[in-house]
């Protein structure tokens, strides 16, 4: 497999490559040279296999000969160990559920599958990952790559604006796992990661990576639910399909777009946020204007400048699609609300960010189409808000439970490049 660097297309690398470095020369994001498609022949048959069977063998078609396919099929295997299911809401929509992983949001399987890669790709280097969450990274990340050997992980995120059960489900394992509390917004934790990447010297020094959606290894992952949610859905209303993304930094999307320029049958998407909106803004206006982040109640959205968004630009380019043809739209955190108590009232348990897609699925639906919004993290992790909304208690499942009285282990640090380097640092490799 090769890609290139979206910032200098000149820098081109292997998949092991683009896993074990993360980003490319000026930050740029890696993207497939090869654009993989199946025939209607082949999804159909696809669409048969089981989960990780049909998983192994879309990530072969971008992969290649580079990772052996016994080996991969065995490292995903282990990686996709729990179910995508897609549970019917109304007459004409289903939720595909991305929640049922060991920390309980849609990132257990990029960040799953990222961990096996580089345990395959990495051999005895030591490595550490620096990444920044805006809430279900951080977790998925840190049970992931939790006691691999050679690995040290250090996850920056914004004090204060993710919810007390997100942070206890991944501040509290220490061991490999290092978090700190930035006081600034997620935004600013970004560009601090973005700083680290930059310094070669720490760069260099850390062997750092990233366990961002920007790891191409992570994106890879995300398109097989995709693949897994249309498998679900009656042969009879593929070709009418819709798909809702709640978007932030717009990972998900960029791989159901990816799963779609495969052959997958989706008619269309719709990129779905909340006030922080400069993607909508942008498709509606043609100008790229960031406004200063607004902390909301679907708080992994809380996103001014999504990282994935030049991929997207990209895929459209190289297919000859229109960004007109994304739909797309922002829900308050007001509508965001009494979208909540709605799906409650038709029975279906939700928490913001699933809201959000959900919101704008139903409100475009045409006729004749059906709709699937992504169901990205289990209410219980927003049990707080939830619970508040909609007047009523939510049990916490095992995952949550068994870490909600453990002691954060978390360091506070300013906005400030000098001190997280003298902080990375102090743990580098021996």
């Amino acid at each position: 497999m090769k890609l290139y660097n979206l910032k200098d297309n000149q820098e081109q690398v292997s998949f092991a490559q683009a896993v074990k470095q993360g980003l490319g020369k000026q930050q740029g994001l890696f993207f497939p040279k090869d654009l993989p498609s199946f025939s209607q022949a082949e999804i159909d048959a696809l669409l048969k296999l089981d989960f990780a069977t049909r998983s192994s063998r879309i990530l072969s078609a971008f992969i290649g000969d580079e990772i052996p396919a016994d080996v991969l099929a065995k490292r995903v295997n282990t990686a996709f160990a729990f179910p995508a299911p897609v549970t019917q809401v109304e007459e004409d929509i289903s939720c595909l559920e991305l929640f049922h992983g060991p920390t309980l949001a849609f990132k257990d399987f990029g960040g799953r599958f990222m961990a096996q890669m580089l345990s395959e790709v990495a051999g005895d280097q030591p490595v550490t990952i620096l990444t920044a969450t805006s809430g279900d990274t951080g977790a998925a990340v840190a049970h992931a790559f939790y006691k691999l050997d050679n690995v040290q992980v250090v996850i920056l995120y914004p004090q204060g604006k993710i919810s007390p059960l997100q942070e206890k489900l991944f501040c509290t394992l220490g061991e490999n796992i290092h978090t700190v509390a930035i006081q600034d917004d997620f935004d600013a934790c970004q560009a601090l990661v973005k700083q680290a990447f930059d310094d070669e010297y720490l760069k260099n020094t850390m062997h750092l990576n990233s366990a961002n959606s920007i790891n191409i290894s992570r994106l890879l992952a995300q398109i097989c639910y995709y693949f897994e949610a249309v498998a679900q859905i009656p042969a009879e209303k593929r070709q009418q399909l819709v798909i809702s993304v709640p978007s932030g930094n717009f990972g998900d999307l960029t791989a159901g777009l990816l799963a779609k320029s495969m052959g997958l049958p989706v008619k269309r998407f719709i990129a779905a946020t909340n006030v922080n909106d400069t993607v909508p803004r942008y498709l509606d206006s043609g100008k790229w204007e960031p406004h200063r982040t607004i902390a909301t109640l679907s708080n992994a959205m809380d996103v001014s400048q999504p990282n994935n968004w030049p991929r997207i630009e990209e895929l459209y380019r190289r297919k000859g699609w229109l960004l007109s043809d994304l739909s797309h739209g922002a829900v308050s955190d007001e509508t965001t609300e009494k979208t909540v108590r709605e799906l409650a009232q038709k029975g279906y348990i939700s928490e913001p960010h699933a809201a959000v897609a959900y919101r704008l699925l139903r409100d475009e639906l045409q006729e004749g189409e059906y709709g699937v919004f992504l169901g990205t993290a289990h209410p219980a992790k927003f049990k707080e808000n939830v619970e508040r909304i909609l007047g009523d208690t939510l049990p916490l499942p095992k995952e949550l439970a068994e870490r909600a009285d453990k002691k954060l282990l978390s360091h506070l640090l300013p906005a400030d490049f000098s001190q997280l380097r003298a902080f990375l640092l102090e743990r580098a490799p021996k």
